[in-house]
C-alpha cells in the first residue's frame, strides 16, 4: 500500500522516534498514544523544573544561567507541549482539533491556529483525495488470496509448532 500511496513506510518506531524527524505521523490506539503525549508532556516539565533548580543552586550557577538565558528561553519555547496542542482526528468529513482539557491560553491559541492551517491548506480534501488513490487497485496488481488459501497458509503456520519456514 506505501507504494501505491507514494509515502514512506517506517514501520514500528520506538519512544525515541516519537519526538525526532524519523516520522511524521504516529499511529496508535488512543490508550498508548495518550500515555506517550503524558510522558513527554512529564519529561519536558520535570527538565525545565530541573533546570531551574539548577541554576538557582549558587551564585554561580546563577551567573551560568544568565550567560546560557538566550539558549535556555530556546530550549523552553522548543520542549513547551502547550505550543503543538491538539489533535486531528482523522476520517472524518471536516477538520477537527481536539484541544488538552487542561490547555491554557497558549494551548488554545496554537490548536486554533493549527486547525485554521489545516481548513485554510484544504487539509481534508488532500486526505480524502489520498486515501481513495491508495485504495484504488494498480492494473499489475495480483489478485488477492482466497480465504482457503488464508486457512491453508494458517494450518501450515500452526503445524511446525509455531515456526513458519
Amino acid at each position: 500500500m506505501a507504494e501505491q500511496a507514494n509515502f514512506d513506510y517506517v514501520g514500528f518506531v520506538e519512544g525515541g522516534d516519537i519526538p525526532s524527524d524519523r516520522v511524521d505521523v504516529i499511529v496508535t490506539d488512543g490508550f498508548t498514544g495518550n500515555i506517550a503525549l503524558k510522558t513527554g508532556e512529564g519529561t519536558a516539565s520535570f527538565i525545565s523544573n530541573a533546570l531551574k533548580d539548577a541554576f538557582q543552586h549558587s551564585l554561580l550557577s546563577r551567573l551560568g544561567a544568565l550567560f546560557a538565558l538566550t539558549s535556555l528561553k530556546r530550549l523552553t519555547k522548543r520542549i513547551d507541549p502547550r505550543r503543538v496542542n491538539g489533535g486531528v482526528f482523522l476520517g472524518l468529513n471536516g477538520t477537527v482539533v481536539k484541544s488538552h482539557g487542561s490547555a491554557d491560553a497558549t494551548g488554545i491559541s496554537a490548536a486554533i491556529k493549527l486547525a485554521f492551517t489545516l481548513a485554510e491548506s484544504g487539509f481534508s480534501e488532500k486526505l480524502a483525495a489520498r486515501v481513495a488513490s491508495a485504495a484504488q487497485p494498480r492494473q499489475d496488481d495480483t489478485p488477492s488470496k482466497t480465504a482457503s488459501d488464508a486457512d491453508s497458509a494458517s494450518e501450515m503456520a500452526t503445524t511446525n509448532n509455531g515456526i513458519t519456514k
